[in-house]
């Protein structure tokens, strides 16, 4: 189904939304009716009530077609309508949860230009004001801003108690008013579709009602939203490197040189053969990362474990595919050359492929020492 909705409604869009880098308001409206913005709310709540598994799957199928609308679905299943199903009242996830099934689209706002990789050295701030809290700070690259009808906002209660002061917050665009800003949207190498745009809160009124979860539990939330939407990166990346060779290997097949398709020169089939064998490793941490998702086990490595090689794969095969093409590879009119360009942000969202390795060398420490 996923499959079939990718090539009817978003392949015909891919092309002028990479080059408008826009997001059809269209699309959007029919990803939502698709019931692909909801693939685990309860179904008593407009959604599918289905796996993070199933999750995974609209994620990779998406990709396979276009890695930026990918990351739209992504973000809002794995780290907005899951973190509303995991740690709302039963008053917040009926309040929330079937907007965001059905129409509100989510932005998950945690980076800062001065907290990257080191996240939880945010420096909005949080503070009691009235019935609720007011905040102050700036976020950025805050993927789907420009579109995004509610935003889950990480800002600290308590600097003094550091990251335990992390308090996350669900603020309603609609009623933000002029305490919250949507800045300039960024102009970006690939996944140009989904759109990237600083946040500036200034003096935004939240009330206590929107507190997501105990006041300095934010971190907790944050941290397991992350490990989670790792395998939703992971799974975006497998997607897009299998959309890059499905394009590239007929190419080759059909492009005659000395007489015969390129394909048939045994060197560029070992090549085709190596960059299948990744991808289908890679394939396999993600789903394995998944599987102990659905099962409720641990997953911080199982998801450092996929996302990296995934990313890695990712880049490796879409660039092989430009150079199998050659100068067709090369132009912006085969698909080829979006599928890397999109690659790249892989190794830089939600966690850099050094924090990756550090992760996985500190629980192998751990683990050995």
């Amino acid at each position: 189904m996923v499959a079939k909705f990718a090539a009817r409604h978003v392949a015909p869009l891919v092309a002028s939304m990479d080059v408008n880098a826009e997001l059809d308001a269209s699309l959007l409206s029919e990803l939502f009716e698709a019931g692909l913005m909801g693939v685990e709310v309860p179904a008593v709540h407009g959604g599918g009530g289905m796996s993070f598994s199933s999750s995974i799957i609209v994620i990779e199928e998406l990709a396979k077609v276009d890695a930026a609308v990918s990351a739209v679905v992504d973000i809002h299943n794995t780290l907005l309508c899951n973190a509303v199903r995991r740690h709302g009242s039963e008053a917040q996830q009926a309040e929330w949860l079937p907007r965001l099934a059905t129409s509100c689209l989510g932005a998950f706002c945690l980076s800062e230009a001065g907290s990257g990789s080191d996240a939880f050295a945010l420096k909005t701030t949080a503070v009691r004001g009235g019935d609720g809290w007011v905040l102050n700070g700036t976020k950025a690259w805050i993927s789907n801003a420009k579109e995004a009808d509610v935003f889950l906002v990480f800002a600290n209660a308590d600097p003094a108690a550091g990251h335990r002061g992390i308090t996350a917050f669900l603020v309603d665009r609609a009623a933000a008013g002029d305490g919250l800003v949507v800045g300039k949207k960024e102009d970006k190498l690939g996944i140009r579709a989904s759109s990237c745009c600083e946040l500036s809160l200034d003096g935004l009124q939240v009330p206590d009602a929107n507190v997501l979860g105990p006041v300095g539990e934010g971190y907790k939330i944050a941290i397991g939203g992350l490990n989670e939407g790792r395998v939703g990166i992971g799974a975006q990346l497998v997607g897009l490197a299998q959309g890059a060779l499905d394009v590239t290997l007929p190419y080759t097949a059909q492009r005659q040189q000395f007489g015969r398709p390129v394909a048939d020169n045994q060197g560029m089939q070992f090549q085709f053969a190596q960059a299948a064998t990744e991808l289908a490793a890679a394939r396999a941490l993600v789903y394995n990362a998944a599987r102990l998702v659905d099962a409720g086990l641990p997953v911080i490595a199982d998801a450092a474990y996929a996302k990296l090689y995934a990313s890695q794969v990712a880049d490796r095969v879409t660039a092989s595919c430009i150079n199998w093409a050659g100068g067709v590879g090369y132009m912006r009119d085969f698909p080829a050359e979006k599928f890397f360009r999109d690659a790249k942000i892989g190794q830089i969202y939600e966690g850099t492929t050094n924090m990756h390795l550090a992760t996985i060398a500190k629980l192998l420490a751990a683990k050995y020492k």
